[in-house]
């Protein structure tokens, strides 16, 4: 389905919308010609920047401040709308680790309140953004994405109402993520710190997140996982890749911390049990939910897709991905040389 007419019309709520992916979403959005796009997260400043930033679309793009814990609220913006976008969550591993229940407030009981609000507003379509570390979770949050995932799985069936999942690696150069935290240590002169040498991670880029979670919307019949193939790298060459890029330095100083909190050596993006009832496409796995597997074109091996036996990235692929979310004059304007005291 052309991207043009795909949600032309259609009145669209974006949770946890004021984000990396929910900023990248709107820009693809509002090329669609849909009939109102809804904006709601609980933070009230990065609404108020977005706002600004979007001022001419006004009458199209609407802010509401709250929380998928609360379950009223949800209910009121859910009214009149079509398709959900469920970005909403905790996705830092360590703050999940030592506060649990805030993840299973907001990553599983706030995923049930859209659940529930979705399918009492009559909402068609409904998708949730998971992520790599809900497979063979060994973290809270991991598990508490696991949960979500299953959550909205067994929705369907109860109504009208269809609820797909996407789930990928890290996005490059999102808010929080290594990338923007390796560019601002280069820019303080300071080393980089990654937590284990042998660290892989999945990578790929904004536009090609919300191109998976548009093809959920185009493609799912609801209680599909899609899975976009994705290259990954270890840890250690982004940091030496990087330092080349923004400080001219191939040696430029690494410091290994040990691994936090739980965190994985390796992540998957589909388990060998979930391969069993998966369809492999040239550029991404679909995997149904256990009913909903009869009858599909599966595999027939058990398969893990990890992030150590993937595609791994070049040094070349590296510098060109990162050349395109910030070119290196906007890290170090000019060069500064490491700092020894910072170690």
């Amino acid at each position: 389905m052309d991207d043009q007419t795909l949600l032309k019309g259609k009145n669209v709520l974006v949770t946890g919308g004021t984000g990396s992916f929910g900023n990248q979403i709107v820009d693809r959005l509002l090329l669609m010609n849909p009939a109102k796009i809804t904006i709601f997260s609980r933070d009230e400043n990065k609404q108020y920047h977005m706002c600004n930033k979007y001022a001419e679309h006004k009458d199209l793009l609407k802010f509401q401040i709250g929380d998928v814990r609360d379950a009223a609220r949800l209910d009121e913006v859910m009214y009149g709308v079509d398709v959900v976008f469920h970005a909403a969550a905790l996705k830092h591993v360590p703050q999940c680790e030592y506060f649990p229940f805030e993840a299973v407030k907001t990553n599983i009981i706030g995923s049930k309140n859209v659940v529930e609000a979705a399918i009492d507003a009559g909402v068609g379509q409904v998708v949730t953004v998971s992520t790599d570390k809900a497979v063979k979770p060994i973290n809270a949050m991991g598990m508490s994405k696991a949960i979500q995932e299953k959550i909205f799985f067994a929705a369907n069936g109860r109504s009208d109402t269809r609820f797909m999942c996407v789930r990928y690696g890290n996005v490059i150069g999102s808010r929080g993520s290594v990338i923007p935290r390796f560019q601002q240590l280069i820019k303080d002169g300071k080393p980089l710190t990654i937590t284990d040498e042998r660290m892989t991670r999945f990578w790929l880029t904004l536009d090609e997140a919300i191109n998976l979670v548009f093809l959920a919307v185009s493609e799912g019949k609801g209680g599909e996982t899609f899975v976009r193939k994705m290259p990954a790298c270890k840890i250690t060459q982004l940091a030496r890749v990087m330092g080349e890029v923004y400080a001219n330095r191939a040696d430029y100083p690494v410091k290994v911390t040990g691994l936090r909190p739980g965190e994985k050596i390796h992540e998957i993006l589909v388990s060998e049990e979930e391969m069993t009832r998966t369809h492999e496409f040239d550029d991404h796995f679909v995997t149904y939910w256990y009913d909903q597997a009869k009858g599909a074109k599966l595999r027939k091996d058990w398969f893990e897709y990890d992030s150590k036996g993937t595609e791994q990235l070049s040094d070349e692929q590296i510098k060109a991905l990162l050349k395109k979310i910030t070119p290196p004059d906007e890290v170090v304007p000019e060069f500064k040389p490491f700092d020894a005291k910072a170690k």
